[in-house]
C-alpha cells in the first residue's frame, strides 16, 4: 500500500513539474510582451534586450492609442467579432440540432463535410470572397468581414453544438412536448438552457476565430473596416518597427479576450464536461 501511494505521489510530482514547465513556456512570450510594453521606446529596441524594464513608463500606451486609426480599428474588431459570433451561432444551432435529432445519414455526412471545409486554407477562398463582396457592394465593411470570418468558425461551431446536443436526452424534449410545447418551443425553453455551457464554449471559439484573424482582414479591408491586427502590423517608422507601441497595442488587444474568458469560465467548464456523460 505504501509503495502504491509513493508511486502516486511521484506521478503527481512529475505531472506538476511538467505542467509548470508548459505554463512557463506558454506564458513567457505574453509576459515578455507585457513587460516590453512598459519600457521606454529606446529600451524596447535595445540589443541585447532586457526582460524587466529598467524604467517603467506608459509612454507606449499613450503613443499607440493616439496613433491615427487605432481606436476605430479596435471598434471594428469588436463589431466584426460580435457579428461573426452571432452569425455562427444563428446558423450552427439549428443545423446541429437538426442533425442530432433527426439522425439521418445525410446529416452525418453534412457534419463530416463541415469539418472537411474547415481544413481548406483560408487563402484558397480569400480571392473569391474579395470579388464576391465587391460585386455585392459591401467591400471594406465590418459585415463583409464578419461573413468571411463566419466561414472559418461555422464548421467548428456546428461540430461543437452537435456534440452538446447529443448529450441532451430525448426524454427532456418529449416531456416538454407532452406539456404542449412545440419542437421549436422545446428547443428554446428546454434544450438551449441545458446546453448553455456549450453555447458559451462555441461562442468564445467563434469570437476568438474572428478576433485573431489576419488574412481575411488584410484582403477585405482597406480603411473603413480595418481591424487591429492589421494596424499592429503597420506600426512602422523610419527606423524600423515601433516595438514599444506594437506591444502596448497588442496588450490592449489581448485584454477583452482575457476578460471574456474569465467571465465565461464557469460556463466553459460546464460546457466542456457536458458531453462526457449522456443521459
Amino acid at each position: 500500500m505504501n509503495g502504491l501511494e509513493t508511486r502516486r505521489g511521484s506521478t503527481k510530482a512529475i505531472l506538476g513539474v511538467l505542467l509548470a514547465v508548459i505554463l512557463v513556456l506558454y506564458g513567457f512570450p505574453f509576459v515578455y510582451l507585457l513587460l516590453t510594453s512598459f519600457k521606454p521606446p529606446s529600451e524596447a529596441i535595445a540589443v541585447p534586450p532586457s526582460v524587466v524594464p529598467n524604467a517603467w513608463t506608459l509612454e507606449n500606451y499613450v503613443a499607440a492609442l493616439a496613433k491615427e486609426g487605432v481606436v476605430p480599428a479596435l471598434v471594428n474588431s469588436v463589431v466584426t467579432a460580435v457579428l461573426s459570433t452571432l452569425l455562427s451561432l444563428l446558423l450552427a444551432v439549428p443545423a446541429a440540432y437538426a442533425v442530432t435529432r433527426y439522425r439521418t445519414p445525410s446529416g452525418r455526412v453534412f457534419v463530416l463535410a463541415a469539418l472537411v471545409t474547415r481544413m481548406v486554407p483560408t487563402i484558397a477562398i480569400g480571392a473569391p470572397l474579395v470579388e464576391t463582396m465587391r460585386a455585392l457592394g459591401i467591400g471594406d465593411t465590418s459585415f463583409a468581414l464578419a461573413i468571411a470570418h463566419t466561414t472559418i468558425s461555422l464548421p467548428l461551431s456546428i461540430w461543437l453544438m452537435a456534440s452538446f446536443f447529443e448529450a441532451v436526452p430525448d426524454e427532456i424534449e418529449e416531456a416538454a412536448k407532452m406539456d404542449g410545447a412545440s419542437r421549436l418551443g422545446a428547443l428554446w425553453r428546454v434544450v438551449l438552457p441545458v446546453v448553455s455551457g456549450g453555447l458559451a464554449v462555441t461562442a468564445i471559439f467563434a469570437f476568438l476565430a474572428s478576433w485573431n484573424e489576419f488574412l481575411f482582414a488584410l484582403l477585405l479591408t482597406s480603411v473603413r473596416a480595418q481591424t487591429t491586427p492589421i494596424v499592429i502590423a503597420n506600426f512602422q517608422t523610419q527606423f524600423g518597427l515601433d516595438w514599444g507601441a506594437m506591444t502596448a497595442l497588442a496588450a490592449v488587444y489581448s485584454l477583452p479576450v482575457i476578460l471574456l474568458t474569465l467571465v465565461l469560465q464557469r460556463h466553459i467548464v460546464a460546457g466542456l464536461t457536458l458531453g462526457a456523460v449522456k443521459g
